[in-house]
């Protein structure tokens, strides 16, 4: 008997399994708010050297501009650099602290900005770039706060994925609610960049624990007809994250308060667990049977199945515990220790890279579409949803795998066509971003439900925080590709569709899990090639109390 069983008797899918996927819609919004806030908590003013001497009359301005500033190549004034003399300017009558004692022979000297500089408040009243200066020679490390900050979500996404096969989803989802709302308030309350960074990076394995649990604690209630629509409803809830950041960045102007705003709601999110059910079927793996009755006879109750003699009985679950490795501690090396399970983590490691590279490549820069950021914000949100449909569409009726493969593909085709462009041609380079980024989202909704389906009940959590931790590497990595362009401008798009194109191919050696029963055990993993690939006994260490 299989746990699939005993949910066709409780209900795969109805008022419990739609209660769970609301109580679980509050992180689906948190993430996307935390991990994407740096495109306005970070962004960068115009802005240029305070000077001294500035004049009493405005039509004195652009002279006085002139005379300290130099040009860049396209003709703008240098954001970074001043002369070290002011230039005399001819016809030109500056304030007292603007005349030249004279140029020396040749060009000017240039030195960087030695009294700090003056920032533009008219779209930002305070960033961290205006509060620590992480302007010109210091921008890698306003860019680097994106990396510092995945780092955590890398690290944490391994310990929390191995700790909730151990302890169980519901106890480690409180554990991420509590410690995010925490640092949240810390990081917000930073009075310098190193204090900022310590708490973000941490900041970020907290949250990493909604990113690990949250998608199977839903799949292990469903039925195999309905874990695709759930799987794609739910991921509605990350781009309606996505456009809400617009919407609180555009109205929270200052970094503080804005990192308090989208953190405060992880103190509903906390109340909100008293409803939320652990796995069942987690629970039988464990032994645990008293307890996984309980919560299904509640499932039952709440479809509106019978609960007596008809409904689940504990001769039943025991049936079904009995069939699992019930005193198992899981371990990463199981995921490596059977032919079937290993070539599915390294091909899984390979997609979830590209998929979060390519995502949070695109997510992170905003700039250069003729729109302002709070558009392109708003833009990127909602070009997710139609490409969810299409998610739905085509995971239902073609196939997990050549869904993730043509995602990653169409991700990859877009930016390569928008480098062919020329630059003139700015609705056809906003539209090629635009499908881009709503690709590259199709293909990570796609990623979460494909990976929950191709792991065993024992190693669900565990192998997530496996390929979660190296998604969330190239999530990392994606913010500093961006310095690419001073190598060559084409190339951070070049990197992000080359890696794109590499995860398609590799997303084509998985295999499909369509209409597939979630496997239980190892041995339902590798049973399945059992023709082709000789099956090892005893892959996973018994552990006896």
């Amino acid at each position: 008997m299989k746990f699939e069983d005993l949910l066709d008797q409780v209900g795969g899918f109805g008022l419990f399994q739609l209660r769970n996927l609301v109580l679980l819609a509050l992180p689906r919004l948190l993430l996307p708010m935390n991990f994407l806030v740096p495109i306005f908590l970070a962004a960068v003013p115009a802005h240029r050297c305070t000077l001294p001497g500035t004049p009493a009359n405005i039509s004195h301005q652009d002279a006085w501009l002139e005379a300290y500033l130099p040009r860049e190549p396209d003709g703008s004034l240098s954001s970074c650099l001043r002369f070290a003399h002011p230039r005399a300017l001819p016809n030109t009558t500056l304030g007292e602290g603007g005349q030249s004692p004279g140029e020396v022979n040749g060009e000017p000297a240039k030195v960087p900005c030695p009294e700090g500089w003056d920032y533009d408040h008219s779209v930002f009243s305070s960033t961290i770039a205006t509060e620590w200066d992480l302007v010109c020679e210091q921008k890698g490390l306003n860019r680097a706060i994106s990396t510092f900050f995945f780092i955590g979500v890398l690290l944490g996404a391994v310990v929390f994925g191995y700790l909730a096969d151990r302890f169980g989803r519901r106890r480690l989802l409180l554990v991420a609610y509590v410690t995010s709302l925490v640092l949240g308030l810390a990081s917000a309350a930073s009075v310098n960049y190193i204090m900022f960074v310590i708490i973000r990076t941490l900041t970020g394995a907290a949250l990493a624990g909604f990113t690990i649990i949250v998608m199977p604690l839903e799949l292990e209630w469903l039925d195999v007809r309905h874990r695709t629509v759930a799987g794609v409803l739910s991921s509605t809830f990350w781009s309606g994250g996505v456009m809400l950041l617009a919407l609180v960045g555009y109205l929270i102007r200052d970094w503080r308060w804005l990192l308090l705003a989208v953190t405060l709601p992880c103190v509903p999110g906390i109340f909100s667990l008293w409803w939320v059910p652990e796995s069942a079927r987690w629970l039988l793996t464990q032994g645990r049977v008293e307890e996984a009755h309980k919560y299904l006879l509640r499932c039952a109750r709440l479809n509106g199945r019978p609960v007596g003699e008809d409904g689940p009985t504990r001769e039943a679950l025991n049936k079904v515990a009995a069939g699992e490795q019930v005193v198992q501690k899981p371990s990463y090396l199981d995921l490596f220790r059977t032919p079937r399970l290993r070539h599915i983590s390294l091909c899984c490691m390979v997609v979830w890279f590209g998929v979060n590279f390519s995502y949070y490549g695109l997510s992170l820069n905003v700039s250069g579409l003729g729109l302002n950021v709070y558009q392109t914000q708003l833009l990127f949100g909602a070009v997710e949803l139609p490409f969810k449909l299409l998610v739905y569409l085509s995971a239902r009726y073609i196939g997990r795998r050549l869904t993730e493969a043509g995602a990653l593909m169409g991700t990859a085709l877009a930016l390569g066509i928008r480098l062919l462009l020329p630059s003139e041609m700015g609705a056809w380079n906003t539209t090629l971003a635009v499908m881009g980024k709503g690709f590259s989202e199709a293909a990570f909704t796609t990623v979460y439900l494909f990976t929950s389906e191709l792991y065993p009940t024992v190693l669900r959590q565990t192998g997530l925080g496996l390929t979660a931790l190296v998604g969330r590497l190239g999530g990392s990595l994606a913010p500093l590709a961006v310095l690419l362009d001073g190598v060559w401008l084409p190339l951070p798009s070049i990197t992000y569709g080359g890696i794109a194109l590499l995860a398609s191919c590799t997303a084509l050696l998985l295999p499909e899990t369509k209409q597939e029963q979630l496997p239980e055990t190892i041995q339902d993993v590798e049973g399945k090639s059992a023709s082709s690939i000789p099956q090892e006994e005893m892959p996973m260490k018994q552990v006896q109390d």
